[in-house]
């Protein structure tokens, strides 16, 4: 069953994006119908963390929030890179405020702070920004998974099957509205 057919979601990539947390979710969603767009600052191709290549589909700049049904943000060292992009932040800003889903794993959750979308919510990810995501106003929860209103958290690579069970419940959740 396609239960995402026709659904277009972006994954934000850059430098460092930790290959596990692009590419398995990428094909969970895939699988479930959804066209996927692989979107970074460029469209230069991009060496994951561990070594794999992916090649940008599109550059973040030119996504509309209204075209997109949800966004998801891999961890691994590219998160630290894509924050510094007002395109990156204010795309996240507008999805938030259209209550769009939005995936975030492990080093993540440091573009969510920069979008300033954490504030009185419950988050977790790598321990490296638990203390950033307490500074910028979310109540820290060191489980592998959850769903936080239109945010869907997970923390590491291990965590990964239970992220992705978590993102897809909570998109095909979305789509019944």
């Amino acid at each position: 069953m396609r239960r995402l057919e026709g659904k277009k979601i972006a994954l934000l990539l850059a430098e460092g994006v930790e290959d596990l947390e692009f590419y398995v979710p990428m094909m969970r969603l895939q699988e479930e119908g959804a066209e996927v767009i692989a979107a970074a600052v460029d469209m230069k191709t991009v060496r994951g963390k561990n070594g794999l290549e992916i090649k940008p589909t599109a550059t973040i700049e030119s996504l509309n929030s209204k075209d997109l049904f949800a966004v998801v943000i891999p961890g691994g060292w590219a998160p630290d890179k894509l924050r510094r992009y007002d395109s990156v932040t204010g795309l996240i800003r507008e999805m938030h405020a259209a209550g769009k889903i939005i995936g975030i794993i492990c080093h993540g959750g440091s573009v969510a702070i920069s979008a300033n979308i954490v504030k009185g919510g419950k988050s977790t990810g790598s321990l490296g920004i638990k203390d950033d995501l307490v500074n910028a106003g979310a109540t820290w929860v060191d489980e592998a998974a959850f769903r936080d209103g239109n945010l869907v958290w997970g923390r590491v690579v291990a965590d990964i099957p239970a992220f992705c069970r978590e993102l897809v419940v909570a998109l095909i959740d979305a789509t019944n509205r």
